[in-house]
């Protein structure tokens, strides 16, 4: 009984960031710490970026071994070019627009399974996470250390898509098509972001 209560929490984790509703607001965080409890935070807070990146995690569940291992350091390297790219002064247009995009893609991958090469799947995640990390280096307390703010971030990353992972590995063994289920409302939360 207790297994069964374990894994209906686990599945039922990602609905309950969807029915939380959306911040669009990521601002505030302290830069006493040097940056790295902002860094940490700051992934946490925004529910865009918590669907994308535990979508992207459950879906890397159901690919190959050496791609599904791969996802979360590819969602750090998106992010992390996406930073660079904006501390470097060169600023993607439609940034909000991107993110929201990607969180209505990352939910129809995982809901639709709909079968490509590792090369364009490895593409995609680091392509959707570069918008991601624009917001986080846009949203960098003032006096807050990059480096710390970048590691913490990283970090939080790595964590949600490794979570998002292990959920979909137990899902893939003992639910099969609830990951699915899942994917469906993210595209519908992704949606709701793209026209909202």
């Amino acid at each position: 009984m207790l297994r069964v209560s374990r894994l209906t929490a686990l599945a039922l984790a990602p609905l309950a960031l969807i029915a939380a509703g959306t911040a669009s607001a990521h601002v505030g965080h302290e830069a006493s710490t040097g940056g790295m409890l902002a860094g940490l935070l700051h992934p946490l807070t925004g529910m865009d970026h918590l669907l994308a990146l535990l979508a992207i995690g459950l879906w890397s569940a159901r690919q190959s071994r050496p791609l599904g291992r791969a996802v979360p350091g590819l969602a750090a390297l998106g992010m992390l070019l996406g930073a660079g790219l904006a501390w470097a002064g060169l600023s993607l247009p439609g940034v909000e627009s991107g993110i929201a995009l990607s969180v209505l893609l990352a939910g129809v991958l995982l809901a639709g399974l709909v079968p490509m090469p590792a090369g364009i799947n490895a593409v995609l995640v680091v392509a959707f996470l570069v918008f991601h990390g624009q917001a986080h280096a846009a949203e960098m307390p003032f006096g807050a250390s990059l480096a710390a703010y970048l590691a913490g971030f990283l970090l939080t990353t790595l964590g949600i898509g490794q979570l998002g992972r292990s959920v979909g590995q137990v899902l893939l063994h003992r639910v099969p098509y609830l990951d699915r289920v899942v994917g469906g409302l993210v595209a519908l939360a992704g949606g709701m972001l793209v026209i909202g």
